[in-house]
């Protein structure tokens, strides 16, 4: 069924791109009915998730028009942005006053960005030569050249995807406590500095155990977000 949905979604999106009536899709939400449809959707209200994921959609549009015009398989692409559209709408936190649509574009690209890696294993089922994005000066790339890379490239973008995954998830998962912590501890502050538990501790003038229980807990919510499992047993 859901692969059914994306696939009508992806059919009308693309005839959106191909003639630009971004009118087609429905309006951006007001802040005070995007926050009511997710608190509705945190109480398990099926009807909000859906308004939400059908309000947002121009989202996928724009950034899919925006950075992948070269792509071949825009098809594909807006699948997998909706894919991405869902996942930031299932963990998105309402309380920590970012903006939805910063935290769901980040989600959208970092999915597109993996889905190209999942690609690259199995670039024989297309010609090597097929233009399948773009680079920073809107000029084709190819199959051939994303293979080409050395693997230290390769494995320097796959670490830029998770830590822009992982930037992802402080912002919009974890709670204002949380965050603080996390950005202390891994000095993920303005002036870069990490600091011990117990330094931590003192600054917020709670325990030191309650500090390393709230990290566990942080990091366990970044790895879910990420997809590397949980520190859990």
């Amino acid at each position: 069924m859901v692969s059914f949905l994306l696939s009508i979604i992806s059919k009308c999106f693309c005839l959106i791109l191909r003639t630009g009536d971004t009118h087609s899709f429905p309006p951006p939400l007001s802040k005070e009915e995007e926050h009511r449809l997710f608190v509705l959707t945190r109480q398990g209200d099926i009807e909000a998730r859906n308004i939400l994921i059908e309000h947002n959609l121009r989202l996928v549009a724009h950034i899919v028009k925006k950075y992948y015009t070269a792509a071949r398989d825009q098809d594909d692409l807006v699948s997998v942005g909706t894919i991405g559209l869902i996942k930031a709408i299932d963990s998105f936190d309402i309380s920590n006053g970012t903006r939805f649509a910063t935290y769901a574009g980040k989600c959208l690209q970092n999915e597109i960005l993996m889905y190209f890696r999942s690609q690259k294993k199995h670039a024989n089922v297309t010609s090597i030569n097929d233009p399948v994005d773009v680079d920073k000066d809107g000029n084709p790339l190819t199959y051939l050249e994303i293979i080409a890379c050395p693997d230290d490239i390769v494995d320097s973008i796959d670490r830029k995807i998770k830590l822009e995954r992982i930037s992802a998830a402080i912002r919009g998962v974890l709670t204002d406590r949380e965050r603080k912590i996390m950005m202390l501890r891994y000095g993920l502050n303005k002036n870069g500095k990490s600091y011990a538990q117990r330094d931590v501790a003192k600054m917020l003038n709670i325990s030191r155990s309650y500090v390393s229980r709230i990290e566990k807990t942080a990091i366990d919510k970044i790895r879910d977000f990420v997809g590397e499992g949980s520190t859990k047993e």
